[in-house]
């Protein structure tokens, strides 16, 4: 039958994964590689997918869904953004097509703040795979990355989401600012420190300010280095619980590599907020919704 196999491709800037799934959406088998769309020449995009899954796709009928950056301008082929509120159904008729019946790519999504646009590539799907894996269809999901989102969700629908850059200003600031000096960002992660700059982050006076106490702590021998990269991380992640209406939440997902989720449970259980956190298994669930989603509208 043609959706009995899936490969399920989530295609980022810098690294690229696939699954092959079966018709009921288990993993038969996985791949990660460093094939980022900034890795594929113009025009390349073909070659590089018949390389790596080729095989995969060999048997008739065999489907392949992509999410991610390879939808966007620098990508395979750009898929032009689904606004919200969008759902499975509004992200599946907005799919599109590569090559008819056997490749195709999932748009992104796009929101609008204050006239400000904010836009997700890949974590629609994720967001698709953790309803149908928690069963939790109202509420509010993390997804902790370079850039984090902020969705909220409600009867299935991705109703809003805010990006926040904390990712990135946490690689800015402990690489390439004065903080880089006093800071091991090599140190695991100390939850004590977490939580100081968890608390820190919530004073009122901002993360310009806040970011600063990172420097003079360790000027004063208040925190050595191990620790202060803990610290600026509880800071930033603050930051972004403090502006958002957490507490409404029942439960709070997040979708993301443990190390970072872990730091987002510590986060939102100090402040009295439960949550769970799936990984790579979303987007594969998410993948095969939408596939299910496609097989059910033929």
């Amino acid at each position: 039958m043609s959706h009995a196999r899936l490969v399920a491709v989530d295609w980022g800037t810098s690294s690229l994964r696939g699954a092959l799934l079966d018709a009921d959406g288990r993993v038969l088998e996985e791949q990660s590689h460093s094939r980022g769309i900034l890795t594929v020449k113009h025009g390349g995009f073909t070659e590089v997918f018949e390389t790596l899954f080729g095989e995969w796709m060999r048997p008739q009928g065999t489907r392949c869904l992509i999410s991610g950056m390879a939808g966007s301008k620098q990508g395979w082929v750009e898929a032009p953004y689904c606004a919200c509120p969008a759902g499975l159904v509004e992200v599946r008729n907005k799919i599109l097509e590569i090559e008819p019946g056997r490749i195709s790519i999932v748009p992104g999504l796009s929101d609008t703040h204050d006239g400000v646009p904010d836009v997700m590539r890949g974590e629609e799907v994720q967001i698709f795979g953790a309803m149908a894996l928690t069963g939790i269809h109202d509420g509010l999901f993390v997804l902790p990355g370079t850039h984090n989102k902020w969705a909220r969700v409600k009867k299935g629908m991705v109703t809003s989401f805010r990006t926040f850059m904390t990712g990135e200003f946490y690689a800015v600031l402990s690489q390439h600012s004065i903080l880089s000096r006093t800071i091991d960002t090599s140190a695991p992660l100390d939850e004590a420190a977490f939580l100081q700059g968890v608390t820190q982050a919530d004073n009122g006076q901002g993360l310009l300010h806040n970011a600063f106490g990172a420097r003079t702590l360790s000027l004063f021998d208040r925190m050595p280095a191990r620790e202060l990269s803990s610290y600026l991380s509880g800071i930033l992640i603050g930051e972004e619980l403090r502006t958002q209406s957490v507490h409404a939440a029942a439960e709070v997902v997040l979708i993301g590599t443990p190390a970072l989720t872990q730091r987002y449970m510590l986060a939102l259980q100090a402040s009295g907020t439960q949550a769970r956190s799936l990984g790579a298994e979303a987007t594969w669930a998410g993948l095969h919704a939408l596939h299910s989603q496609s097989h059910r509208k033929q």
